[in-house]
């Protein structure tokens, strides 16, 4: 949405008109007093008529972050930019975010353009920035434009040269580069991110001249298009390159430190990367020692920039708490030795920051408190709050018609445009929304906008009044406009391909279960070959060939316990496979008996959407995501057919499920329809009462909720309500499966975390699926769930999108420390948050809570737990997430579906008797808010963990991107097993083949069943083919040096099914990596060879005594002599092989003889001429 063409109102002003006048003339301007609503307007107009750079300070984060997102309503997005906080406080020694550091070097990247690099002149930029994010110093101008290089084509560098900058400006080495700020060198190729670019670059040199430079994609690895030129900046403000004497400064400090091994707190890993000059994760820790004169943002503001100071005495305030923040945060680290003592000031003082501002052109939004020019008129005395008629829409349309009889223009911009304007045409004439407004010569007295804004504003103009009305106005909703997605991390082609890692156990379609040993290179006839190499039962070794890595999938089996090898040469793994094929069969005749039964009962058809449904949906205070707008139109899809819903939404922890299930609810409850809603606790149940009542309070709806938090009278008015159809929605845990309740018309049941239930639960729940809608929530999905959505016999939706602004949660794994925590919980009090912290057993739990309150006297601290009485344990929960304690210490009852987004620091006591999923579940109770979260998992230091537990500490230590869910569950089967899959029975069977083997089986036995493909039968992949050409055929080392990146090529290359797909292969490894040498050529052309044998029947391709032999089981049957003719080549046929001579042919000349014969093989395949 676009209202650009409304900056002419303003532009019609003698008040704005002054301001501009004084504003060129550099002369003193009054405080503005202006409405907040209408500062990214006024904002937006001056960018456009000064053409100068503007820099907006905020006093606030939040306000930066509103003021950011508002403004490209009424400019392009691309000149406005966000200049971010640190993630982490003054004198704290914590990473930055990635998201952080892209932020503030894209911002200092567009303001040094004037200094040392190009400037845009076209659109200058609009920096919004906070005084937390002001105040934090940065490295020197002249240091960021020394950091800066411009390539062409034709560019003369040494890539050598090249390569060492990068390291000494910030960049990381990386197999493959797929995040801004790495690198990767193939051959005479350079892959790099800049750190302020869009996309990664690929810089291909003939020598040591630029040849040509082209963007490409991360996640395909492919070029997207030529560039003309680059301009790498330093990928982080803390430069490595200065880092050796800031090392050499802190010996003696370093020396000082404990043993990381008894204090996790200790700085001592950090001296080795500071005295080598590489960058590390906490390097900005540092950044006040590496430079003599560090400097602020408005260092690098052009002398034409003007300052827009958004609220003077907010920004006086908050840099005040915040130097006392700092003031308090090194006395304190620096008596515990976390600090040193001679550490420089990280920040700017208010004064230092005062005496900045007072050389710049300022303009105050607000009042200065400075000074005021009398009798001056402003643009605050333009606007005035527009009225706010609560959802009244006949006061609102009578209002419009009022305002057109008064000759007043309005704007209203709502989600609810379409609705509105109909409401409109029933008395008026039909005025069609739009979805912007960039010129105002041709705008009506009404227009309709689809879209949203904040809030409103009503401007004076000499000539009329003109209304702005949003949301806020006509409905008091508050709704942001979707404008700036964070794009995800990307993924390169081969992350679908699992790393095999010497010692992974591993499973061969046709031998069974090994241990892979790695690659290993052997040269037969002369030509190199690379193998997988897998050790069997008594010392037996298989070298697998790499056009056959397609065989191999890595071994997950039932529970965690080592498998036991299979011996090649016997049958046992062909027992195992016929065996376990008949159990996949009989199991998945179960299932789809299941699911039929429910295709077959007569259901109710839910209507479409209502116009109060839109009403509902247009409410939502957040941006939807496009994974959960998809979800919701096939929720409804299904409601909306006769047969009963059974879907499956699987989404992460805070991805806006709820909402999903909510919008379902109110879909059934229009149609006189009640909802259940079972959830698995009792706090998780207040909450979603508290949702549902919250989001539905506008409506004719009665929400209530069944569970300990009732008592027994309250819950026999509800029951009794509910079988009268007085209640709409209830919402409980477990009770709500009791005989007695009795619903008057079920007609939709949401389920959220169907696996925390009991079997009997499960029993009840499998009865109701062939009775009314289910519609069951996941976030981390078992097995059951996840492989029945796979194999298609269930509807699953995933919601893979994070929201808006969502970051990754820091997260750290390591041995209980109350150092530690006494730091984590000061830093969340600082910044106005709470902390959960979870210690899972009540014994014991008063016990930590008064060691909690010794250690952090500063926080307000509340205990709950499961085993309180019901009405103290509401009553703590309610307190806690209305901010009324600090710290809430819990057993696991915060696990799921907790939101508080407030509480942005999770601290877990013991985490090692917690499963994976838990853990998961835990660490997504934080970071449901815009602040950046941080969970700590910690562990006994005397206790030695079993290999298991370390195994989930691991991983949940590593899975800290956004999504990392689905990776959870795949990382869970393998951890804690696959036994919940379909019922213990099915355990051995999967034990005996591994996970893998087993759903491709189970995937092919529902497909049979369902007559849509042959019973299952093994081998699951296309027939092997063994191909030895007299040519060397693998990826050299020289060439891709990484063997995880080889072995990721080779299984993609095994798995390629048709010629277009290895065309698309080989022009990927030109692309990537340069020119192919001969034996990567080998390689290709060995995989076109087996995609022609395979459909021929070809058993095998060898060479033998100066010839290819084809080896074929049919050619004892076959008439040979008309066969030799068909395929000629000087070809001759025997009774159990083709020949083709290659001695002393050309090499080129026998491929393509080669090729040609496979060819005529597979296209004669089935009229081949019978002996």
């Amino acid at each position: 949405m676009q209202l650009t063409g409304l900056l002419d109102v303003l532009r019609q002003t003698e008040a704005y008109q002054t301001l501009v006048n004084r504003l060129r003339a550099k002369q003193p301007v009054p405080d503005q007093h202006l409405l907040r609503a209408a500062r990214p307007y006024l904002v937006a107009a001056l960018a456009q008529d000064l053409q100068r750079p503007i820099l907006v300070i905020t006093g606030r984060v939040d306000r930066a972050h509103n003021l950011a997102e508002q403004l490209p309503v009424w400019i392009p997005e691309r000149a406005v930019q966000r200049f971010a906080e640190p993630s982490a406080l003054f004198y704290e020694r914590a990473p930055w975010t990635s998201t952080t550091i892209i932020s503030r070097i894209n911002t200092l990247s567009t303001l040094a353009k004037p200094i040392g690099l190009r400037r845009d002149e076209s659109s200058p930029p609009i920096i919004v920035t906070s005084a937390y994010a002001l105040m934090q110093k940065t490295l020197p101008v002249r240091e960021f434009v020394a950091g800066s290089r411009v390539l062409k084509v034709g560019t003369r560098a040494e890539p050598e040269t090249l390569l060492r900058s990068w390291l000494q400006f910030g960049y990381a080495p990386s197999s493959v580069v797929v995040e801004p700020g790495t690198y990767c060198r193939r051959g005479g190729i350079l892959d790099v991110f800049p750190m302020s670019s869009n996309q990664p670059v690929r810089i291909e040199f003939f020598g040591d001249e630029v040849e040509s430079l082209r963007a490409f994609e991360p996640t395909t690895q492919r070029s997207s298009h030529s560039l003309d030129q680059v301009v790498i900046t330093p990928a982080r403000e803390a430069l490595p390159r200065f880092a050796p004497p800031a090392a050499a400064r802190l010996e003696a400090w370093f020396a000082a430190q404990p043993d990381p091994a008894d204090d996790v707190t200790s700085s001592q890993p950090d001296q080795e990367p500071l005295t080598n000059g590489t960058a590390f994760p906490l390097l900005e820790f540092y950044l006040p020692y590496l430079y003599s004169y560090p400097t602020s943002l408005l260092s690098y503001a052009p002398d034409d920039a003007l300052i827009i100071i958004e609220d003077w005495e907010t920004l006086r305030d908050n840099a005040a708490e915040l130097e006392e923040q700092a003031i308090s945060q090194q006395r304190e680290k620096q008596s515990s030795h976390q600090l040193p003592q001679d550490y420089p000031l990280p920040y700017l003082t208010w004064d230092e920051l005062q005496d900045d501002l007072s050389t710049r052109q300022t303009l105050h939004l607000g009042a200065s408190q400075e000074f005021a020019l009398e009798n001056d008129l402003t643009t605050g005395d333009l606007f005035a709050p527009g009225p706010h008629h609560g959802g009244q829409l006949r006061i609102v349309l009578d209002e419009l018609s009022s305002l057109q009889d008064r000759g007043e223009r309005a704007v209203m911009v709502t989600q609810q445009a379409q609705r509105l304007a109909e409401l409109w045409g029933e008395e008026n004439e039909y005025l069609s929304p739009v979805s912007q407004i960039t010129q105002l010569g041709n705008l009506r007295s009404l227009t309709f906008v689809e879209g949203s804004l904040g809030e409103g504003w009503v401007l004076e103009t000499a000539m009329q009044r003109f209304h702005l009305l949003t949301d806020a106005e006509i409905f008091g909703w508050k709704r942001p406009e979707p404008r700036r997605r964070r794009q995800l991390r990307a993924l390169p082609p081969e992350s679908g391909f699992a790393d095999l890692e010497a010692g992974d156990y591993v499973v061969h379609v046709e031998y069974g279960i090994g241990r892979f040993s790695g690659l290993q290179k052997r040269t037969l006839d002369n030509s190199e070959r690379e193998y997988l190499v897998i050790e069997y039962a008594g010392s037996d070794i298989l070298y697998v060939p790499i056009h056959q890595a397609d065989r191999i999938s890595r071994y997950v089996g039932a529970d965690d316990r080592a498998p036991q090898l299979n011996r090649l040469g016997t049958q046992d793994w062909n027992h195992t496979k016929d065996t376990t094929r008949q159990a996949v069969e009989e199991i998945a005749r179960e299932l789809l008996e299941l699911y039929a039964a429910r295709e077959q009962v007569i259901g109710h058809a839910f209507g479409p959407d209502t116009s109060w449904q839109a009403e509902l949906e247009a409410s939502f205070p957040y941006v939807e995501t496009e994974d959960q707008l998809k979800a919701l139109e096939l929720v409804k899809a299904d409601m909306e057919r006769p047969r009963p819903m059974d879907r499956l939404i699987c989404g992460d922890v805070g991805y806006g499920k709820t909402e999903v299930a909510l919008r379902a609810a109110f879909k059934a409850m229009m149609a006189g329809k009640q909802v259940a809603m079972l959830v698995p606790t009792t706090v998780l149940a207040q909450q979603h009462f508290n949702t549902f009542s919250r989001r539905l309070h506008s409506f004719p709806v009665k929400v209530e909720m069944l569970s300990r938090f009732r008592t027994p009278s309250e819950q026999r008015q509800i029951l009794n309500d509910l079988s009268l159809g007085q209640v709409d929605i209830l919402i409980g845990t477990h009770r709500l499966l009791g005989s007695d309740v009795q619903f008057k018309d079920l007609g939709l049941l949401i389920i959220d975390e169907e696996q925390r239930f009991g079997v009997t639960h499960k029993e009840h729940l499998k009865q109701m699926r062939t009775e009314v809608d289910v519609l069951t929530l996941t976030a981390t999905p078992i097995p059951r769930t996840l492989h029945m959505g796979l194999a298609g016999i269930r509807d699953i939706s995933m919601i893979q999108t994070p929201p808006e602004e969502r970051l990754p949660i820091v997260t750290y794994v390591g041995s209980f420390n109350e150092r530690l925590i006494r730091q984590a919980v000061l830093r969340e009090l600082d910044r106005g948050g709470q902390v959960f912290f979870v210690h899972n057993r009540v014994q014991t739990i008063e016990t930590v809570a008064e060691r909690l309150r010794r250690l952090v006297p500063e926080a307000e601290i509340a205990v709950g737990h499961g085993q309180m009485d019901e009405q103290r344990l509401g009553l703590i929960m309610g307190a806690f997430a209305r901010g009324d304690f600090d710290v809430l210490i819990s057993t696991s009852i915060i696990e799921s579906g907790l939101d508080i987004p407030n509480a942005n620091t999770l601290i877990v006591d013991r985490a090692d008797w917690f499963g994976l999923a838990q853990l998961y579940q835990l660490r997504g109770r934080v970071g449901r808010g815009t602040n950046q979260a941080y969970a700590y998992f910690f562990h006994p230091r005397t206790n030695r963990l079993t290999a298991d537990a370390r195994a989930r500490l691991e991983t949940i230590g590593e899975q800290t991107e956004l999504g990392a869910g689905m990776s959870i569950a795949m990382r869970d089967l393998e951890i804690r097993g696959a036994g919940e899959l379909l019922g213990t029975r099915q355990s051995g069977h999967i034990a005996a083949v591994g996970f893998h083997l087993y759903t491709q089986l189970l995937a092919q036995a529902v497909k049979h069943l369902k007559g849509e493909g042959e019973a299952p039968s093994l081998p699951v992949a296309a027939p092997t083919v063994t191909i030895d050409l007299p040519i060397p055929a693998n990826i050299p080392t020289d060439f891709v040096p990484e063997p995880s990146l080889r072995i990721q090529l080779y299984r993609r290359l095994a798995e390629i099914e048709d010629r277009s797909g290895l065309e698309d292969m080989h022009a990927e490894l030109l692309d990537r990596f340069g020119s192919l040498p001969r034996a990567v050529e080998g390689l290709l052309l060995q995989m076109r060879v087996k995609l022609l044998a395979q459909p021929a029947n070809v058993t095998a391709i060898n060479s033998e005594n100066g010839q290819i032999s084809i080896r074929l089981p049919y050619l004892a049957n076959t008439n040979r002599a008309i066969l030799q003719q068909r395929l000629g080549h000087d070809v001759r046929v025997s009774r159990t092989a083709i020949w083709l001579p290659y001695e002393n042919v050309e090499e080129a000349e026998w491929q393509m003889n080669l090729l040609d014969v496979l060819e005529k093989l597979q296209l004669n395949r089935v009229q081949t001429p019978v002996a």
